[in-house]
């Protein structure tokens, strides 16, 4: 009947690169075969779907391979499988009488890498095809000699369901009916060599195992009915450059636990509820995550993902981190997550030699490995890798609402020698070190990400001085909409973790950042990476002992939020966590019983609403129109002053700085205009920690020059204190 020895063998071996050609229904010579292979099946029979009354029955080939002629039959005709092994019977449709699901306008965009909805080609998609409910499962393997799906509706056994090859562009696919949402999978993958690899989880799969297992795992991306309509229309208003933008940053395993359940993390739903709303309580306008896209190991904190499309299942599914969404997006906060396209792990279910050979990364060490976090590099030169990128960031934005994505160690993507020694790096055609493809990558990310999603937010983790990193990519830039402020960040700290008698003696580390603080669009980040690996709590790089250590950090919260630039604060620095974060316990919750802790709870929340009410603290933040130096120098003193602009119907902001323990009495500041000078703000009040000293709620300008101005204030600037006064007009 057409079945020859070799493609026999190949099938009873699971060798056959094209098993479609071979099973299922056939036409052959005017009749029609079928043909099944089901290891260590006694006998098999096809029946009727409806009636479950014998069709025929097929006879047995070899080792499980089993066919038969239905003689009778004119048209293709629908039939299940009635298959006896033992004591044991059971019906299952057929794989192998189903046609392809993937069309050719699929094939064409993921041959040439421009698949921007790559998920909704590939990964494992829940569907009705051909009349039949079930699941459509396509991944990339140009290399493999076969693919099979495996897990327990087959008993893990690659021999049952092998994939169809779709042509020159190295996608394989099957549709297996009966199964659906929660079914547990992966690909056991024949490389290049012939070897059966190690079983692969999918590199587009929505759901995956809670670790230590490692297999994907089938959701449904069509379920979930969206509330969060007035958001999303409204975003976008939200998050540009002119408006208030300040970021709570969380680790979800460890912002709170359960001590009462074995000290568990809370769960999506359980942080729809407690973070959503005491980040709303604080004042904060975004939350952003720490990875979420599934990683095996704890300590990677996210950072070394493997399942690129799932959200991580320690919290729960993918349906429940939806409803985390959408519950931060009804209660007006922004979702920002850690993306992480620079390197990934070579754990051996994940990405690495995917299909035997050097798939996703560079074959070379010298290109494809990571020496910082021993991981692999993706080959964004290879447009099928950087269209797996472009097309997750899409994901997370389209798919689940987020609303921005910090894209992690930017740094170490832009130059091919980061972390490298002589030697240890390849040059770019040019014999320099800018990686040209990773460039290239980053701004064509950038450029459909905002071309394709409206409203969203892209956020660059970069510490050098790499050009235009937050400048649109048509110009030559990055195409990022913000950048971290590094520098700032660093300066400004060592600056606090000297003793005040030699502030003085580094005065410039608060003021050098006004020279570059316009040159991009900066966010002023103190995130997780100042509070781990011996670096101590934010409270413990303040200097002093004791009431000095908290007055220093009320000082200079208050010097972060005046200062141009968004906010982004860490998780417990918002109460001063007194030791460093721990990712696998809660934060110190329990310091808020104490006066001082909850002092900076409390000034934190009253910074952030002052923040969102006062145009002149953010609407220019990117522009040197809306700073302005009152002293700048007065070293001495280590005191600092500004005025914020933001329009001209907007009342300017006068900040005062004082970082040293001494107070400075009937203190003349020059001020932009004349008028009553409201006190908005003193991080000495008492409802803080301080001790309440200041200006009983404002001061009349005078016709007195100072700092350069023919009007000025008289204050009292209470010792290590940031005030903030509004002028009053009318």
């Amino acid at each position: 009947m057409g079945l020859s020895p070799q493609d026999a063998g190949a099938i009873t071996a699971a060798r056959h690169s094209d098993p479609f050609s071979v099973l299922g229904l056939h036409e052959e010579d005017g009749k029609w075969v079928i043909r099944a292979h089901v290891p260590d099946a006694d006998s098999i029979e096809a029946v009727d779907p409806k009636t479950g009354r014998r069709i025929l029955a097929l006879k047995p080939v070899s080792d499980g391979l089993f066919e038969g002629v239905a003689s009778r039959r004119k048209n293709r005709f629908a039939y299940h499988l009635k298959i006896s092994q033992g004591d044991h019977s059971w019906v299952a449709d057929d794989p192998y009488r189903f046609g392809p699901v993937m069309g050719d306008w699929d094939e064409y965009l993921l041959g040439e890498g421009t698949h921007r909805k790559l998920w909704k080609a590939l990964g494992a998609h829940v569907m009705t095809h051909e009349g039949i409910r079930g699941t459509h499962f396509a991944v990339w393997a140009p290399n493999a000699q076969r693919i099979s799906v495996v897990g327990d509706f087959n008993t893990w056994d690659g021999r049952r369901h092998l994939m169809r090859r779709r042509g020159a562009t190295g996608c394989w696919e099957i549709f297996i009916p009966g199964i659906g949402d929660g079914e547990i999978y992966k690909y056991e993958v024949v490389g290049q060599d012939g070897q059966v690899m190690p079983l692969k989880a999918d590199p587009v799969g929505f759901g995956a195992e809670h670790p230590p297992r490692t297999g994907s795992v089938v959701r449904d991306l069509s379920v979930h009915d969206w509330q969060d309509a007035d958001w999303m229309d409204r975003r976008g208003a939200m998050q540009r450059v002119d408006q208030p933008i300040s970021i709570y940053e969380v680790h979800l395993s460890s912002w709170r636990r359960v001590p009462e359940e074995g000290h568990r993390p809370l769960s999506y739903h359980e942080h729809a509820d407690q973070l959503v709303s005491y980040a709303k309580d604080m004042g904060f306008t975004h939350l952003e995550l720490m990875p979420v896209s599934e990683f095996p190991f704890d300590g990677s904190w996210g950072y070394q993902p493997v399942g690129l499309y799932a959200p991580t299942i320690r919290h729960g599914t993918l349906a429940e981190f939806r409803a985390f969404i959408d519950a931060a997006h009804r209660a007006g906060l922004g979702v920002i997550l850690d993306w992480v396209p620079g390197h990934f792990p070579e754990d051996p279910h994940g990405l690495a030699k995917f299909d035997g050979t050097a798939l996703y990364e560079h074959a070379d060490p010298k290109e494809g490995f990571h020496p910082d976090w021993n991981t692999m590099v993706y080959n964004y030169g290879r447009a099928e890798v950087s269209n797996y990128l472009i097309a997750n960031a899409l994901y997370w934005l389209q798919e689940h609402h987020v609303d921005g994505l910090r894209v992690d160690a930017v740094a170490s993507m832009l130059y091919r020698d980061y972390s490298r020694k002589d030697g240890e790096w390849i040059p770019n055609k040019d014999g320099g070190r800018e990686n040209y493809e990773a460039i290239d990558f980053l701004r064509a990310m950038n450029t459909a990400a905002y071309g394709e999603t409206d409203g969203i937010m892209t956020v660059a983790e970069e510490s050098t001085a790499f050009p235009g990193v937050s400048a649109p990519a048509d110009t030559g830039g990055l195409g990022f909409g913000f950048k971290w402020n590094m520098g700032w960040m660093n300066d400004t700290l060592r600056y606090m973790a000297e003793d005040p008698v030699h502030r003085k003696y580094h005065h410039s580390k608060v003021t050098f950042g006004l020279h570059y603080a316009f040159s991009e669009n900066f966010i002023l980040p103190i995130s997780h990476d100042e509070v781990v690996h011996g670096k101590g709590s934010l409270l413990d790089k303040m200097a002093g002992q004791g009431s000095d250590k908290f007055a220093n950090l009320r000082a200079y919260y208050g010097f972060m939020w005046g200062h141009p630039g968004k906010k982004l604060l860490f998780m417990g620095c918002e109460f001063a966590q007194g030791i460093e974060w721990n990712h696998d316990g809660s934060l110190d919750w329990h310091l808020l019983d104490a006066p001082e802790h909850r002092g900076i709870q409390t000034l934190v929340r009253d910074l952030n609403t002052l923040y969102r009410d006062t145009p002149a603290l953010y609407a220019r933040d990117a522009s040197p129109d809306g700073f302005d130096w009152v002293e700048e120098n007065n070293s001495d003193q280590s005191v600092f002053a500004w005025v914020r602009k933001g329009t001209e119907a907007d009342a300017p902001m006068l900040v005062v700085s004082n970082f040293t323990p001494v107070a400075r009495e009937a203190r003349r500041i020059g001020v932009p205009e004349a008028g009553h000078w409201v006190e908005r703000l003193n991080t000495n009040s008492e409802f803080y920690g301080g001790d309440g000293r200041g200006n009983m709620g404002g001061v009349d300008s005078d016709e007195v020059a100072a700092s350069g101005r023919a009007q000025s204030i008289e204050i009292t600037l209470p010792p290590l204190s940031t005030l903030f006064f509004e002028l009053r007009r009318g």
